[in-house]
């Protein structure tokens, strides 16, 4: 994963618009609309800085994909789908995790 990859996911997992994250980290909106699109370059560090910042990662996790600090060190990297659907699962209540391992167990099989 890499920069952009990274960046619309912690946006979609904190259900944040992009409005918002310019708010928070004090850059412009295009800015942040442009490193979404797919032909984006990565930021200057002082403005991924303050985009780390205002979602509460670390750069190193937004350019290079190195966990966060609220993520498991070690962890293999994953599809973006694959990592909203994780994160979906979190929010799940104890009986409900069980229930979808139970069915992902079974697709397994």
């Amino acid at each position: 994963m890499g920069f952009k990859e990274n960046l619309k996911f912690e946006l979609s997992r904190r259900g944040m618009l992009v409005k918002e994250l310019s708010q928070k980290s004090g850059i412009n909106q295009g800015s942040l609309s442009n490193y979404l699109r797919e032909s984006s370059s990565i930021p200057s560090a002082d403005v991924a800085v303050k985009i780390a910042k205002a979602l509460g990662v670390t750069v190193e996790y937004l350019v290079t994909d190195e966990p966060a600090s609220d993520m498991v060190k070690n962890s293999q990297p994953h599809s973006l789908e694959t990592r909203l659907l994780a994160d979906k699962i979190e929010r799940l209540s104890e009986k409900e995790k069980k229930i979808v391992k139970v069915l992902v167990d079974e697709f397994l099989k």
